[in-house]
């Protein structure tokens, strides 16, 4: 089997990481791909950087995101899916590298009505290279597990059929910056496609302190709130569709917020956001009719008038 693999990254200011991955992509034993580059507006020299690879490989395809989409990967990601030609796509980062069989451990994987081929992949520290973890892709449970994390795919796991993509309602959604892949991977679980895991390490995933990911630990209100808004999201579609346990689903996002709202509390910084995550706090426990509620409001007190209250946080 030879069929085109259409690997679409979007990118912003990686001029220093992005050869690592393009040129992971050039090591592979499967060579029949094409990789679509969506910029970001950036404003480093990574078109300078890519352009080196757009002229020594054609298979490199280069775009930018138009003025009137909104700023982020995922805007980059619906563009570059525009222009692809594959019948499999795999949507990569700019800081993510190929093992040099992945591509060929892929296809051979794929199957006349597989949906989505799934590998794993090991987390490395971008800086020293050493092994943080790794991600577990299969479970009994997968709809439940992945929602509470417990299973993940990130972007690049998953090597998705084109004609599967072609009959979704919306790809990436735009207004999500953090959480952008957990927000795609669920909506397209809940289509259930059929899916083949391969389980074996195909990719390395850096993880950078400055990345965009990482944001949400440096408490950054912009990366808080699309949290807020993709764990809202998919709270709504479970509801209304009974895919799984809501109650549990719901009691995963109040711990979530929780931890949040408490790191907010310890930093003490001034922030926006803390009246707002306690009040939508209060609002499950009234749904889990939780009968302990009064702890995280004393918890919230505490820390404003007192500066201590970690307790109440457990």
């Amino acid at each position: 089997m030879s069929e085109l693999i259409s690997i679409i990254i979007p990118t912003f200011n990686r001029s220093h990481v992005i050869s690592q991955t393009l040129d992971s992509i050039l090591r592979q034993t499967y060579q029949n791909w094409e990789c679509i580059i969506v910029d970001d507006r950036s404003t480093d020299n990574t078109k300078e950087v890519i352009e080196k690879y757009l002229n020594k490989d054609s298979r490199f395809k280069f775009y930018q995101r138009p003025d009137n989409m909104l700023k982020g990967p995922n805007s980059c990601r619906n563009v570059g899916f525009q222009y692809c030609s594959g019948k499999w796509i795999n949507w990569f980062d700019s800081d993510d590298i190929y093992l040099d069989t992945a591509l060929e451990e892929f296809i051979k994987n794929v199957e006349s009505d597989v949906d989505v081929v799934v590998g794993k992949l090991v987390k490395l520290d971008s800086v020293t290279k050493e092994v943080v973890g790794h991600n577990r892709i299969f479970s009994e449970n997968l709809l439940e597990n992945y929602f509470t994390g417990f299973v993940s795919f990130y972007v690049c796991g998953p090597l998705w059929n084109k004609e599967f993509l072609n009959k979704q309602e919306q790809l990436f959604d735009e207004n999500i910056r953090y959480l952008d892949d957990w927000d795609f991977n669920l909506r397209m679980l809940y289509q259930t496609p059929k899916i083949k895991f391969i389980d074996r390490i195909l990719f390395e995933y850096n993880i950078d302190p400055a990345s965009l990911s990482n944001e949400i630990y440096k408490l950054d209100s912009t990366e808080i709130n699309s949290e807020i808004y993709a764990r809202e999201k998919q709270l709504k579609i479970i509801q209304e569709n009974k895919l799984i346990d809501y109650s549990i689903c719901l009691k995963y996002v109040r711990e979530r917020y929780k931890i949040i709202l408490r790191d907010i509390l310890v930093s003490g910084k001034r922030h926006n956001d803390k009246r707002r995550l306690l009040f939508t706090i209060l609002k499950k426990d009234l749904k889990l009719k939780n009968l302990f509620f009064y702890k995280i409001t004393l918890g919230y007190l505490s820390f404003l008038i007192f500066k201590k209250g970690y307790f109440f946080f457990k």
